[in-house]
Parts: C-alpha cells; structure tokens; sequence
C-alpha cells in the first residue's frame, strides 16, 4: 500500500493505492460530531423559546402597538436565522462525515480527495449568535406586548332572574 499526501501542513486525506484501486483516506475530525451537536443545541433552544412564547400564535391576543409589530418581525426573521443556521450545520456535518467512497482505477488520475471548507461550520456558528440575538429582541419584544394584554370583557349580560 502507498500513500500520497495531499497536503503538507494539515491532516486532511491520503490517496491510498490497493491492488487495483486510488482511494481517499481521511483523518477523524471532531467537527462533525461538533455539529451535529450544535444542530441539536439549537433545536432545543429554539424549541424552548417558542414554548415559552407560545410560537406567537397560541394564546391570548397581544396588545397592538410596537412591540406586537417588534415581535412578529423578530419571530420570522429568528425562524429564517435557525433554519440557515440549521442547514448549515447539518450540510456541514454530513458532508464532513461522509468519506467519499469514490475510486479510481490505477490507469486514471488520482481521486479528487476534496474536504469541506471550515466556512461552512463558521457561517453556521454565525447565523447561531444570529438566531440567539434576534431569538432575544423576540422574547422582550413579546413580552412588552403581552404585560398589558386586553383583560377580558365582563359583560354581565342579560339578568333572566328578575323575570321568574
């Protein structure tokens, strides 16, 4: 078996040569199971917000004013910035992950032992703080609209026992 290295200052990937075949060797990366828990850190977090503001849309009815415009506003862009965030860190982990499997046979060119940028995971971490400052501004902004909600009518209606 022969090994090539690809790069000289990092420890990326090997072309590896069996009897017949060129293929990829790549080192363990903690990335990937850093992302992976991130997805799941930011899900839960998200999860956790939305319950405690009831996804805006279960519950009582907010006040009208700023904070109820702040507030929608907040909760679609905090919902664009998760599912970004999210897809970044779930392309990120799997495409790291992955290993390619392609080979070549020895008369071809060596494999292409492509890895994955590192921006992929920094956009992720980035839209992450993104999500977790608009995912706040949301949070006080509802709250703002929900101190002072419409108390409820008291209408006392109709007195029937006057009549009996």
């Amino acid at each position: 078996m022969i090994e090539i290295k690809i790069c000289t200052n990092c420890l990326e990937a090997t072309i590896n040569r069996d009897a017949e075949y060129n293929y990829c060797v790549y080192e363990s990366d903690v990335a990937t199971g850093l992302g992976v828990g991130s997805f799941f850190f930011l899900l839960a977090s998200q999860l956790l917000i939305m319950f405690a503001s009831r996804c805006l849309c279960c519950g009582r009815a907010l006040r009208p004013g700023k904070p109820r415009s702040w507030a929608i506003v907040l909760f679609i862009t905090c919902w664009v910035t998760f599912f970004i965030a999210e897809v970044c860190l779930l392309a990120a982990s799997v495409r790291n992950a992955y290993h390619t499997k392609y080979r070549t046979y020895l008369a071809q060119h060596p494999p292409s032992c492509e890895v994955l940028r590192k921006g992929v995971f920094g956009a992720g971490a980035a839209f992450i703080v993104f999500t977790g400052i608009v995912s706040e501004l949301f949070y006080v902004s509802y709250s703002k609209a929900d101190e002072g909600s419409i108390p409820p009518r008291m209408d006392g209606g109709i007195r029937m026992n006057a009549f009996m």
